[in-house]
């Protein structure tokens, strides 16, 4: 009991501490501190009445956790654990089964697998819904719980309940887990006919810097266009979607702003380079797996004139978040603004439109007609005929190329 009260006078010490602090300034505030008050009083009440005794660092974590949940989807409360599984992610290698998930309209669904992952392997696709993780219903579960139970030591068995977006229909997917390997930039050849290919799984740290390595070979093998694959590309670093949008755009030409609760609008501009690759048609390719920076660099480039989309509507995450240190190791995850293309629309929820639409899949039919040259031998070069929208893009990339030279003749 003592121990309990000792904790108590602490809560309430803090409550009144903080009231004199500043949080007592204004009507608002006072009535945020009618709250706490009440809070408190909740808390009195568990720690006398509730069945277990439970320490006050899980009424505290629980709590937290609680509040950043109902703020929105992406808002999180970290445990020490959880912060810093999440630095280990951030650096590019961790275990798991390569997928990025978020909660949307209460439900545990797929943003994008990951390439050549076991996600991506089993077949899983954005939009999915895990309905159970080894038969326990995830309704109601939070992101660093779904995290916790997908990720475990490689070679370890876990199956998925999945609804799938596209069929609705319930399939148990079994997945070995596996160390996952992100690799920024997947594949850069040339195509045919001088166009270009780069395909972006993610936005890390050096992937701008990976990119002009990119690019650079491509121009030593007679680069005229570009194709750029954002597929499944669920973002990352902010800084690092500018960087890229950077080497296509004028100086001074906005890419993205922000709009948050505290501070003016922010503009992000193109930089200023010794490179920059701004006479060059471009293609992009984007679906239900573009999220985040994928969207704010297919938006900045086609509202600069610079690009044409072609594929899918894309995620609509266009929130940003930013990570908090707490003093005991914890974080939190808060969401603290919102993305905005140059042109002032919002990507959050909306997602972008491409100007061209063209599904992933085709029927039979137009397989045949499309892929009769495959009858031939296939090799690692060839196999992007395969894919229909990238054969697509290569039509429509062909014609700016004509435009282009005409342009230049006249």
């Amino acid at each position: 009991m003592k121990k309990r009260v000792v904790f108590l006078l602490i809560v309430l010490w803090a409550i009144i501490f903080s009231y004199k602090m500043g949080l007592g300034f204004g009507k608002e505030k006072d009535e945020l501190y009618k709250e706490l008050e009440i809070f408190s009083e909740g808390l009195a009440v568990i720690e006398k009445e509730y069945v277990e005794d439970k320490s006050a660092q899980d009424l505290i974590y629980g709590a937290m956790e609680g509040m950043l949940m109902s703020l929105d989807s992406y808002s999180q409360f970290l445990t020490p654990d959880d912060y810093k599984n999440l630095l280990v992610e951030t650096g590019g290698k961790f275990g798991g089964l390569g997928i990025e998930i978020t909660i949307r309209d209460g439900l545990l669904t797929v943003v994008s697998p990951i390439e050549d992952t076991p996600a991506w392997n089993a077949g899983i696709k954005a939009g999915d819904v895990i309905i159970k993780i080894e038969g326990e219903l995830t309704k109601g579960i939070t992101l660093n719980d779904a995290v916790k139970k997908m990720r475990g030591k490689p070679g370890t068995k876990i199956t998925l309940t999945i609804l799938k977006e596209e069929s609705k229909d319930l399939e148990d997917i079994i997945l070995m887990r596996d160390i996952i390997n992100i690799k920024d930039i997947k594949r850069a050849i040339i195509l045919e006919d001088n166009i270009g290919y780069v395909r972006i799984a993610e936005f890390r740290e050096n992937t701008a810097i990976d990119l002009d390595k990119s690019l650079l070979k491509l121009e030593k093998d007679g680069l005229k266009a570009l194709i750029i694959d954002v597929r499944n590309n669920p973002g990352g670093l902010l800084s690092s979607a500018i960087d890229i949008v950077s080497r296509f755009t004028k100086e001074e030409e906005i890419i993205v702003s922000t709009k948050s609760r505290n501070e003016p609008e922010k503009m992000y501009k193109s930089q200023t380079l010794a490179k920059k690759y701004l006479d060059i048609p471009i293609v992009v390719l984007i679906n239900k797996g573009s999220a985040s920076g994928s969207e704010i660099l297919a938006s900045a480039l086609r509202e600069n004139n610079r690009a044409i989309l072609l594929g899918e509507k894309t995620f609509g995450k266009g929130s940003v978040q930013t990570i908090v240190p707490l003093s005991d190791g914890s974080a939190l995850r808060l969401t603290t603004s919102k993305y905005y293309t140059p042109d002032g629309k919002s990507i959050h929820e909306k997602g972008v439109e491409p100007d061209i639409i063209v599904s992933k899949l085709i029927n039979e039919d137009a397989k045949k007609d499309v892929f009769e040259e495959l009858k031939e031998e296939r090799s690692e070069e060839s196999d992007y005929r395969q894919d229909y929208q990238i054969i697509r893009a290569l039509d429509l990339i062909r014609g700016l190329l004509v435009l282009s030279e005409k342009q230049q003749g006249t």
